[in-house]
């Protein structure tokens, strides 16, 4: 522990500054994975309006990682499914906003992103809301740091 209480390797003791500014970089890119739970699995297929057995076959696939959210290929890379470009134009929502995977809404304080200033730093090369806006707290950086690891241990990623 340093002076204060504070761990040593929290380099953001005093909160980072982030907005989402809805330009869709967290959603596209390189193919990867966004991993869910059984239970998100049922609230995004609610939110659809659809029966959880054709949320899996329509929207999902088996990855190493286990059952994670399709992509396809745009102009921008391996957007999610859910990735909307249309409605707003000039930004890039989440058409399941509100019933997003956890690994969607601790973005961007994931514990890799926040090891050193320059992981943070490498991330503001593709997410621009770092470094716009209100400074987060410590407070809450650790609760979206802690949700995402203890979520990343239960599926063991």
């Amino acid at each position: 522990m340093s002076r204060g209480g504070t761990p040593r390797d929290e380099w953001y003791a005093d909160g980072l500054q982030f907005e989402c500014t809805c330009c869709g970089a967290c959603c596209t890119g390189v193919p990867g994975f966004v991993l869910f739970t059984p239970g998100e699995a049922e609230a995004m297929a609610a939110k659809l309006g659809i029966p959880v057995e054709t949320f899996m076959e329509r929207y999902t696939h088996e990855t190493p990682e286990g059952q994670s959210l399709r992509e396809h290929l745009t102009h921008e890379g391996y957007d999610c499914v859910f990735l909307d470009r249309e409605t707003l134009p000039g930004k890039a929502v989440c058409s399941l906003y509100e019933a997003r995977p956890l690994q969607c809404r601790t973005f961007p304080w994931w514990p890799e992103h926040l090891k050193h200033p320059r992981d943070w730093q490498r991330l503001s090369r593709t997410c621009e809301g770092i470094g716009r806006g209100d400074i987060v707290p410590i407070e809450a950086i650790r609760i979206q740091r802690d949700a995402h690891q203890g979520d990343r241990g239960a599926r063991g990623g």
